[in-house]
């Protein structure tokens, strides 16, 4: 690849849960890339994405929302996004409209000692006035006196555009980091894992979801379907048989659900089998974590 002229950058995505880091990259990236729902933690993993032009490559990196980590599975998620803060070329750091706290005061002073360039982004403000968003930007540039603050609304697509042309702008020359047909560093069996997940915290309740991991042992596919043959972890019985249902019913919905996502986003036929594990503990077991993808 000649170099001249070639950018390519890595910009990370952090902020606390449920303000819309995975539907800003779903936005920018123009696909349904992250899963969304409204449960917090729904992101676990730190997930890139590729934009690709034909001068110019974007590394966005998903992360999970910050939070004070309670069992092992959560310090590995915390781990991942002070992690992205070191390895950004842009740091994008995104805030609902109203909100006005940072939760970890150690993220705080890493992103206020950066060097790189850090936009705040407002976002949600469709749902909000001019008189609140007037307030949010005076106390962000407080905060973050070297940011450039952007309000946006990425579900409404309000700026989105806009962003991204900016942050093409603003990534250093350099050669492509991925090869260009690719949209992300993770396989198509993350992408399964991630929407059957998806179809679970969307159908169960309370502590259920947050107990569930998901792994795929079978992904076979020909021009026309893929094959999938995934287990549900769970760590107790009484999980289990919530998510199983009265007659396999619910389990049934969770698997026809997330075939219908995998379906649009493969683009081809699925065929979908699901099994329920139960690994006690598994959350809190940093082996069992290991073997599921999360680091340390």
């Amino acid at each position: 690849m000649n170099l001249k002229g070639h950018k390519s950058g890595f910009i990370s995505i952090i902020g606390n849960p449920n303000v819309g880091k995975s539907t800003l990259i779903n936005a920018l990236m123009k696909k349904n890339f992250s899963i969304i729902t409204p449960k917090k933690q729904t992101t676990r993993h730190r997930i890139i994405g590729l934009i690709n032009g034909e001068n110019y490559q974007l590394v966005l990196s998903d992360t999970p929302g910050i939070l004070n980590p309670k069992y092992e599975m959560q310090k590995s998620m915390i781990s991942s996004v002070k992690e992205s803060i070191i390895d950004a070329d842009i740091l994008i750091y995104i805030v609902a409209i109203g909100e006005r706290s940072i939760i970890d005061e150690n993220i705080l002073k890493k992103i206020q000692r950066m060097t790189s360039p850090l936009f705040v982004l407002i976002n949600k403000i469709d749902t909000s006035n001019q008189e609140d968003l007037e307030k949010d930007v005076s106390y962000w540039s407080d905060i973050f006196p070297k940011a450039e603050i952007i309000p946006i609304s990425a579900l409404k697509g309000f700026f989105v555009n806009e962003l991204r042309n900016k942050l093409i702008k603003e990534i250093p020359e350099s050669q492509a980091y991925f090869p260009k047909d690719q949209i992300s560093d993770k396989s198509e069996r993350f992408f399964v894992n991630e929407a059957i997940r998806k179809s679970i915290l969307e159908n169960c309740h309370n502590e259920v979801p947050y107990a569930v991991e998901v792994v795929t042992d079978q992904f076979k596919h020909t021009d026309e379907n893929i094959m999938i043959r995934s287990n549900i972890i769970v760590e107790r019985e009484t999980q289990k048989a919530i998510i199983i249902g009265s007659k396999g019913l619910k389990l049934k919905k969770i698997g026809s659900e997330a075939r219908k996502y995998l379906e649009k986003f493969f683009e081809k036929k699925i065929f979908i089998e699901l099994f329920v594990k139960v690994e006690k503990k598994w959350r809190s077991k940093v082996n069992q974590l290991k073997k599921f993808g999360y680091k340390n």
